[in-house]
């Protein structure tokens, strides 16, 4: 098998009742998938083309929601073509890149979310000094940052993962997540060591970092005038919810995969199409509709395409 790996299929058996409502199953997620590239574009199109919001908080959540696009189209494809398949396989190589984009995007995400966190930070705890430090040079390193420390990272546990052998070609679940790690016959120290640093660097420190600046916003807020205290509110409001959303749907992935064998196949599907869902429907909504300058220009836009 470890000759042949580059040409092995492997079977998904996550699918519940396909023959059933596989015409069902492809029309939500069809409509679901177009929702989520319409919505993210919208927002990332007003950002592109309207100078006012040529700052680094709007090009973050820019960053933030094409980085959303990407996971998705990495899922939804493949999801949908499963739908309306007899049979529900990928090919070894196929998977593994899957589960690089799937886990690098994710990582990226936490990193995105820390950087805007300390734009807030600087924003109302260093007003006279934001211009100085969110310069242009500082948001080209932030985000080179977000999307290359994971995908390194990611992709350093995809070439030590790759070589271990495989005792079944059967993946228990609908996409190539961390479910992979049930099909190796044994489990690498190494493999097991780097991925919890990976965790760390991805995901753990970005989520402390990110406590950390919102808890000195909220201190110096607090503190403030009643106008600081507003400003806080309305910027830092919706990155919270979208962190909370997104640190719930990573917490099921986590659960998906420790708890797999305890939990029936019905749930293990709800709870994967949870991660693959909300999020990237929720973050242009969130941000559509509680951002004031981002909410102005939606309302515009809509305005003129009635017009028209």
């Amino acid at each position: 098998m470890g000759g042949e790996v580059n040409e092995t299929y492997i079977t998904l058996e996550g699918h519940v009742e396909l023959d059933k409502y596989r015409h069902i199953f492809f029309a939500v997620m069809l409509a679901a998938y177009v929702c989520i590239v319409v919505s993210n574009l919208t927002i990332v199109y007003l950002i592109w083309t309207h100078r006012n919001l040529h700052e680094p908080m709007y090009i973050f959540i820019a960053a933030l929601l094409l980085n959303s696009l990407v996971f998705s189209t990495n899922i939804y494809p493949k999801l949908l073509s499963d739908f309306l398949s007899e049979k529900q396989t990928v090919l070894y190589s196929a998977c593994y890149f899957q589960f690089f984009l799937f886990y690098s995007l994710s990582g990226s995400e936490f990193l995105l979310l820390a950087a805007m966190a300390y734009d807030r930070y600087v924003s109302i705890c260093k007003p006279l000094q934001y211009a100085t430090i969110m310069g242009r040079s500082t948001v080209s390193i932030f985000l080179s940052l977000a999307w290359l420390v994971p995908a390194s990272v990611t992709g350093v546990q995809v070439v030590l993962s790759s070589n271990i052998k495989l005792c079944t070609l059967n993946l228990d679940g609908i996409l190539c997540n961390n479910s992979i790690y049930k099909m190796y016959c044994v489990s690498s120290k190494v493999h097991i060591v780097f991925g919890a640093l990976s965790v760390a660097f991805t995901a753990i420190f970005p989520l402390i970092f990110i406590v950390f600046s919102y808890t000195r916003i909220l201190i110096i807020s607090y503190r403030s005038c009643k106008e600081v205290r507003k400003k806080a509110a309305q910027t830092c409001l919706p990155h919270l919810l979208v962190l909370i959303s997104f640190s719930c749907l990573c917490a099921f992935d986590v659960i998906i995969v420790r708890l797999g064998s305890d939990l029936t196949k019905l749930i293990r599907l709800i709870m994967t199409l949870q991660t693959v869902l909300y999020h990237p429907l929720l973050n242009p909504v969130i941000y559509g509709l509680k951002m004031k300058e981002i909410s102005k220009q939606l309302k515009r836009l809509f305005h003129q395409t009635k017009a028209q």
